[in-house]
């Protein structure tokens, strides 16, 4: 039956493909999302760790990203070798070992709790990536990962507003929540996932247009850096800062939304969240119809210094009391998923398809998230250590300065980078027949 829908999918026309793909996508991550983020939405208020040293959230928090940095660290060889026929039982594999360590978060003593937090982490890194296989080197792959990027953006919000639904509906506590939760996920995510994995590979004319996507060896990781080093090594040090933003706004929005005075509205992660990911997925599809890969390119750099400029300016505006706290929650949340969707969907997509090298953009979208979810750590550490008078709100605003400006510059001169190796690799590509470049495999 699989081969069969298969086939029927890659014969059909118009956009019943891509619909397929993108929903299926998007329902899998947005189901992951149940098994990773709904234990935010407790306070654990009062209690403490380490001898006082880190609040218990501060600890469950550093905790579960130590090991999604890990499951990061372990993809860039993972996803980057992961042939086609094993994906469906990675994905199954790690959303089952993370839901049981969510049991084992609800049953064990404090101290253990944060070693089940952390094990919770540790397999869900990966399944971006193994998402990602399904939908890069397509001529519809900026549609496609802008959908999916849109379900972590609104998935973030619901499972939390799901979390505290249940807690107060069923008196559930802080601690089984996360577990019960993932539990009324779990069938959603195992029918789309087995439906996704009937998506059919890219065809002919993909290839010819993306660049043909192939699992890479060790030595071709390594050649992957070495040609990209100086703007691979900013975007690094961007998305070090980058990701440590996101995730701060993200794990601390009830405390945000609380000190902003909207502690008590319903469904406030789930409102701001959709203005959030439909802005974001307006800037992305028009990226899909520029069908040259330079002028994409510059296209989506251009909306990675957007990002920067309105994370700078909406605080800015809040300071001076020209917008309401909820919009300014909603503006850098926008700029904010701006600059960081791209890195885990269309930038390194159309990296590899301008300067025609061989490869899968998995890889660097590993590379970067393994750096990005160490900024993250270090983030929290820093926060609770060297600035824990501050209120997570002042110390927000100052981040949100420092993220537009330095992340505006530092992006600004790495696109030269790449603008230029696109711009090589095009002089070389007409010296060559068309399919010379495309089907390139060394």
């Amino acid at each position: 039956m699989r081969e069969r829908i298969s086939k029927a999918l890659a014969a059909s026309p118009g956009l019943l493909l891509p619909l397929w793909a993108v929903t299926m996508a998007f329902t899998t991550y947005f189901c992951m999302y149940a098994f990773r983020k709904p234990f935010s939405a407790g306070s654990y208020e009062g209690l403490t760790a380490f001898g006082g040293m880190l609040e218990l959230k501060t600890t469950f928090v550093i905790a579960q990203i130590i090991g999604y940095t890990l499951s990061k660290y372990a993809g860039i060889k993972v996803c980057a070798e992961l042939k086609h026929s094993q994906r469906l039982f990675y994905l199954f594999a790690a959303v089952l070992f993370a839901e049981a360590a969510l049991f084992g978060f609800a049953v064990l003593p404090t101290n253990l709790k944060i070693f089940a937090i952390f094990l919770n982490g540790l397999p869900l890194g990966m399944v971006w990536g193994f998402l990602v296989s399904y939908l890069e080197g397509r001529r519809t792959s900026e549609v496609l990962l802008a959908g999916m990027s849109c379900s972590y953006i609104i998935a973030s919000g619901m499972v939390k507003d799901a979390g505290l639904w249940i807690m107060e509906t069923y008196q559930v506590s802080e601690y089984w929540m996360p577990f019960i939760t993932g539990l009324a996920f779990l069938p959603v995510f195992a029918l789309s996932a087995s439906l996704l994995n009937w998506t059919p590979p890219p065809n002919a004319e993909d290839i010819i247009e993306r660049v043909q996507r192939t699992p890479m060896t060790g030595h071709q990781r390594i050649e992957f850096f070495r040609k990209f080093f100086v703007g691979l090594t900013l975007l690094l040090v961007v998305y070090f800062g980058l990701t440590a933003y996101r995730d701060f706004r993200d794990n601390y929005g009830v405390e945000l939304f609380s000190e902003l005075g909207y502690g008590e509205k319903p469904g406030i992660f789930t409102y701001s969240e959709l203005y959030v990911s439909v802005g974001v997925l307006a800037c992305l599809v028009p990226i899909a119809f520029i069908h040259n890969n330079r002028r994409a390119l510059m296209a989506v750099f251009g909306m990675l210094l957007a990002g920067c400029v309105l994370i700078g300016g909406a605080t800015a505006l809040l300071q001076a009391g020209q917008i309401s706290g909820v919009t300014w929650m909603i503006l850098i949340g926008l700029g904010c998923y701006m600059a960081y969707v791209p890195y885990g969907s269309v930038l390194f997509d159309r990296v590899v398809a301008a300067t025609r090298t061989a490869g899968t953009a998995v890889f660097a979208i590993y590379l970067t998230d393994a750096v990005g979810y160490t900024g993250s750590t270090f983030l929290q550490l820093y926060k609770d250590l060297m600035q824990s008078e501050a209120t997570r709100l002042q110390f927000f605003i100052g981040y949100s300065y420092f993220m537009a400006i330095a992340g505006g510059i530092l992006l600004f001169i790495s696109y030269w980078d790449f603008a230029n190796a696109a711009k090589k690799a095009d002089a070389h590509a007409a010296q060559h027949s068309p399919l010379e470049p495309a089907l390139e495999t060394e």
